[in-house]
């Protein structure tokens, strides 16, 4: 299987692959201003990758409940499934982009968030924690 993992983002869309080895790698993310040019950038790697699952970051409410952002990323899965025609997971991300901000605050890391570079790491966070949970490779 081949794995795009995302953070999905109003602005940014944080981006993560994983083949059969099951490693997930960072990759650049959709920072385009128009949605339609974040949806081609995401065209692109699953073209390139033979990408055959998406994995995306579900921002679930601390109580495990289903709140607006949550709603947001439902509308934006319905978008994906409808442009790629591909299975779509849904990965409990919660904490995922301040776990990877706090990480890297102890390594004087610094980031700009409009490079989305947090995002792409987040989505390594999500994808990561999905192939382990699901015990993939």
């Amino acid at each position: 299987m081949h794995y795009l993992g995302i953070d999905w983002g109003e602005k940014r869309i944080g981006l993560a692959y994983a083949d059969d080895l099951g490693v997930p790698v960072p990759l650049p993310a959709a920072t385009a201003a128009r949605f339609s040019e974040r949806m081609d950038h995401l065209q692109t790697i699953i073209n390139e990758r033979k990408v055959n699952c998406l994995v995306v970051g579900y921002p679930l409410n601390m109580d495990g409940s289903v709140g607006y952002k949550a709603r947001q990323v439902d509308a934006f899965i319905k978008a994906l499934e409808k442009r790629f025609h591909l299975p779509v997971v849904r990965a409990d991300e919660r904490l995922t982009s301040h776990l990877v901000e706090s990480e890297n605050r102890n390594k004087k890391k610094r980031f700009d968030r409009r490079s989305g570079e947090v995002d792409s790491l987040a989505a390594v966070v999500i994808l990561r924690d999905f192939i382990n949970e699901h015990e993939l490779m």
